[in-house]
């Protein structure tokens, strides 16, 4: 067999995949393997990749199965760290075939390669979307009951992870992040990542859209705090096939979020009051097992976390949202989301 020398970071130009390139640039367990950054550029930015000589940039989409087969032929892949996905998840409903596609039918198409490939190990971000409901505090025993297509992707992705460890070997590690907030996020993305989408509105001065009430709760997550387990996880047996909740544990409305964040830039809170949409209304995880497989991990105040990132997207300036093309039902869909309401199509 090739000696596998290489890493690969599906969605490595995005939010959550520059901040693991840069977390496995610095830990010594990665040393002398090259990081191969995959991303289609759709939600991930080439300047948000370090710059170094172990990391090289990819163009392409993990849906173009032909494309990633010759990616695993080029480069004999050791790890694979799969974060690529439009999480859009209230955006879902009205994106099926969208949704399916990139989270579902791309994340298969990594598997097959890693299989034929003899990849050693599988790391994926799922979602805390996959428990649905009515199920707090999250646990990783607890069934799974996805509501929105974003959810029912992720599932599907673990589910037929373990088919394939069961059938071919093929080791991984899940984790299930939720609400993760910090710099490098597209803050010009208006369906999704509530905080960015704040930020970016009080830098133009515009009001803070807020679905229903505001009394949604969420346990916000500082990105820094959920590399550490996952760049662990294929060196710990006790990780292997495993599933993991990770991120923050003190749970928050999203009006205390918006007042948090306009205490930040300095100003008061102008709320602009939306119809209620589909959503969970309360979701926030336990993290015991995590912490037992993986030690108990700091976690950053809301306060600190919302600074770090604050500093950074006053450094970038505001970044203009663009509606997405690729609705596929219009009918409800949410205001501000798409140019045509109230018909189906």
């Amino acid at each position: 067999m090739t000696s596998q020398n290489s890493i690969l970071i599906t969605g490595g130009a995005g939010f959550l995949g520059s901040h693991l390139t840069r977390s496995l640039l610095l830990d010594s367990r990665f040393d002398g393997l090259q990081i191969v950054v995959l991303d289609d550029l759709s939600g991930g930015f080439v300047v948000n990749i370090p710059e170094s000589g172990r990391v090289r940039f990819v163009a392409g989409s993990v849906t173009d199965h032909e494309f990633i087969e010759q990616l695993f032929q080029e480069h004999s892949f050791r790890y694979v760290f799969h974060l690529a996905a439009y999480a859009a998840e209230g955006l879902s409903h009205f994106i099926r075939r969208f949704n399916y596609m990139n989270n579902l039918i791309g994340s298969v198409n990594l598997i097959n390669a890693s299989v034929r490939h003899s990849v050693r190990h599988f790391v994926f971000t799922s979602s805390i979307a996959v428990y649905g409901s009515g199920q707090v505090p999250m646990l990783e025993s607890t069934q799974p009951r996805p509501e929105d297509p974003y959810g029912i992707s992720k599932f599907a992705v673990e589910l037929d992870l373990r088919a394939a460890h069961e059938q071919f070997g093929l080791n991984f590690t899940i984790f299930r992040p939720h609400n993760v907030y910090g710099e490098f996020q597209n803050i010009g993305d208006k369906y999704r990542n509530v905080v960015g989408i704040f930020m970016n509105r009080i830098m133009q001065r515009l009001p803070l859209p807020v679905f229903g009430d505001g009394l949604q709760e969420r346990a916000f997550s500082y990105v820094g705090d959920i590399m550490p387990p996952m760049i662990a996880a294929p060196f710990l047996p006790d990780a292997n096939c495993e599933v993991f909740n990770v991120g923050a544990t003190t749970p928050t409305t999203v009006l205390d979020l918006a007042t948090s964040v306009c205490r930040e830039f300095l100003v008061e809170p102008d709320i602009l009051f939306l119809a209620a949409r589909n959503e969970v209304k309360v979701a926030w995880a336990d993290h015991a097992k995590c912490a037992q497989v993986f030690g108990q991990m700091p976690e950053t105040s809301i306060a600190d976390g919302l600074h770090r990132m604050a500093d950074w997207a006053r450094t970038v300036g505001a970044r203009s949202s663009v509606d997405f093309d690729h609705v596929e039902i219009t009918y409800g869909l949410p205001a501000g989301w798409g140019r045509t309401l109230g018909t189906a199509g």
